[in-house]
């Protein structure tokens, strides 16, 4: 279990990667974007099999999985893109930031798991870190303006939490199937492109670098390996520890140049590792009772 958790939090690590590569991709807009690397995420699937790195299901997948993977993968970004478009970036973004806490909370109602008070404080303090990294210190104004956005941003970060949680009941249906999940989205998002939006290519050799990347990383790869750790790894210590995603993409930005270091960043980098190790305290503690 603590191999796929470790597994699991590499998706984390890679989504810390999505900021400072969006920001280098251009101004291709979501949509496209998304069918885009999406597209190069089915390939990494597609390489990963013909490798034997990823072996195809050996059984039909069931009806339902294909719903819960797609539905999760294609839903989470159209929620989160319609988000940005109603309402402050800053203020979606801390609300589409709760799939950690909804999937640490969550896990309660999954067989064989145990929800405990040190995994729900774990993820409370993971939640307080994140929001100071988003909101810069701020804090967070309700706008009935921006209902909408807020709505599609909450429902954002359910379906996403309901995606990891859900695919952990079908832990028998292989990782591999996330190629074609990946390639379904790809496809639902070039026809939102295609209805929303203007199409604009990235206009330099750097700009389709950074897109290559995207797709390779926190829009491919990691969305496998995240399969296997929710399946596999304890799902508590993951959905706490992926409050470091935000804190790990403000660190890559701060070493880019592109942010800078301040008391804040610091405050919550306390938080969220003091929640990350609250939350992982029962595997923290299994790894030291076994023998040399």
């Amino acid at each position: 279990m603590a191999r796929a958790t470790l597994i699991g939090f590499s998706a984390v690590a890679m989504w810390a990667l999505l900021a400072l590569f969006t920001a280098a991709s251009g101004d291709v807009p979501p949509f496209q974007l998304s069918a885009i690397t999406f597209a190069i995420g089915t390939l990494v699937g597609l390489a990963a099999r013909a490798a034997g790195a990823a072996p195809a299901a050996r059984e039909p997948v069931p009806a339902v999985v294909w719903l819960i993977g797609i539905g999760g993968l294609f839903g989470y970004h159209f929620l989160y893109f319609t988000a940005l478009r109603n309402a402050p970036a800053v203020e979606a973004s801390l609300i589409a930031y709760l799939w950690p806490l909804l999937i640490v909370l969550g896990s309660a109602l999954m067989p064989g798991e145990r929800l405990a008070g040190h995994h729900v404080a774990g993820a409370l303090l993971g939640l307080s870190g994140t929001a100071l990294i988003v909101s810069g210190g701020a804090g967070f104004a309700f706008d009935a303006r921006y209902a909408l956005g807020y709505a599609a941003a909450f429902a954002c970060a359910f379906v996403w939490a309901a995606y990891s949680l859900l695919s952990r009941r079908h832990a028998a249906v292989p990782t591999s199937v996330v190629t074609w999940f990946c390639a379904a989205t790809s496809a639902l998002s070039l026809a939102c492109h295609l209805a929303l939006e203007q199409t604009v290519w990235p206009a330099t050799t750097g700009q389709w670098a950074a897109v290559v990347a995207l797709g390779l990383l926190p829009v491919g790869a990691a969305f496998y390996v995240w399969d296997y750790g929710v399946k596999h790894g304890n799902i508590q210590v993951l959905g706490a520890a992926s409050y470091a995603a935000p804190l790990l993409s403000t660190l890559v930005l701060i070493a880019a140049g592109a942010a800078e270091a301040s008391t804040r960043i610091v405050t919550a980098c306390l938080l969220i590792t003091l929640g990350a190790v609250l939350a992982a305290k029962d595997l923290l503690l299994s790894a030291q009772r076994k023998p040399a």
